[in-house]
């Protein structure tokens, strides 16, 4: 059996990746973090990883970046289908990405497929990557932009472009409208926009909606 090691910072998610893999796969470990998810990684190493994009300590492709070159391959298995996480965590080493409304069987044949080697892409993702490499995306110029702001920063932003209302964005992050209102400022000074319209414009010619 294939060895799996998952990777999210919600138990009641991990545990149903876990029942639907049953019988499927061998779950040798979970994680909930970058530390937890690189130690678990040295300890068993696993055939496949399935990877959250943005986890507590640093994120999907710092996990990667720690644990260095191995025979482990990682699977990202993310809500996010925005084309900065597909293509950032692929360029940190991924194998393959899928978005978490994958159903069990189609789970554990993208498992089965990255631990012989493929690559592995929900359908619609695959059209990011080969655009990516295709040119059409300008991945420095994101990268460069996106990395002025904080990893909240990126989900007020995220929000925000796609028409969110402050209190809307507030309640999907459980934090304070005031708080959005100074994440909104900092985004806006660190891009060099005036205005939501501005930021909806930046952000949808870079694909991040």
């Amino acid at each position: 059996m294939t060895r799996v090691v998952i990777v999210d910072d919600h138990a009641m998610f991990r545990a149903g990746v876990r029942a639907e893999l049953a019988g499927a796969v061998e779950v040798v470990a979970e994680a909930e973090d970058v530390p937890t998810a690189v130690a678990a990684v040295r300890e068993h190493q696993p055939d496949v990883v399935l990877l959250d994009v943005h986890l507590p300590g640093g994120g999907g492709v710092e996990v990667m970046r720690q644990v260095g070159a191995t025979g482990t391959r990682f699977l990202a298995l993310s809500v996010s289908d925005a084309a900065e996480d597909v293509i950032g965590t692929i360029r940190g080493g991924a194998r393959g990405y899928v978005t978490k409304t994958i159903t069990g069987p189609e789970l554990v044949a993208a498992i089965t497929r990255v631990a012989d080697g493929d690559a592995v892409f929900s359908p619609r993702l695959a059209g990011f990557v080969l655009d990516a490499f295709a040119g059409s995306i300008e991945i420095a110029a994101v990268d460069e932009d996106l990395d002025r702001l904080t990893e909240r920063e990126r989900e007020v932003m995220r929000l925000i472009a796609r028409g969110y209302a402050y209190k809307e964005v507030a309640r999907e992050l459980f934090i304070s409208i005031k708080t959005v209102e100074t994440h909104m400022s900092s985004v806006l000074r660190k891009l060099q926009l005036s205005s939501r319209h501005e930021l909806t414009r930046w952000a949808s010619d870079r694909r991040l909606l």
